[in-house]
């Protein structure tokens, strides 16, 4: 149902590389890209993930309670993105591990303090 979630940068190299980085462990790479806009998928059919220079110029801003998921295949797919996207700066959320009996998943903000879960069902 998701087509993309598009999340707004200050900075879009230091973002472009934070997210080139860590998208490359679950296997997404540039989709489309301007020079205000990038987005990233596993493939043109796939849900996607893009930062952006907010439209009407004003500074980009984290939104209190929005969090975004990434879904992955496996516990050990979690714990490679959790610990790739701290390794590059990011702040933790809440370390990878089980969450109840039938989710795993690790939470952290992007360089932007942007929310992440990176989740998979048991």
């Amino acid at each position: 149902m998701i087509g993309y979630v598009t999340l707004g940068t200050n900075d879009m190299d230091r973002a472009a590389k934070f997210y080139d980085e860590l998208l490359a462990v679950i296997g997404a790479k540039r989709l489309m890209e301007t020079d205000k806009f990038i987005m990233w998928s596993a493939s043109p059919t796939t849900p996607a993930l893009s930062v952006i220079k907010p439209f009407d110029g004003k500074p980009a801003s984290v939104g209190n309670g929005v969090m975004v998921a990434l879904m992955v295949k496996e516990p050990a797919q979690v714990d490679a993105v959790h610990a790739k996207a701290l390794s590059l700066g990011a702040q933790d959320e809440g370390p990878a591990g089980p969450r109840g009996s039938t989710f795993y998943c690790g939470y952290f903000r992007d360089l932007d303090g942007n929310k992440f879960n990176v989740a998979c069902m048991l």
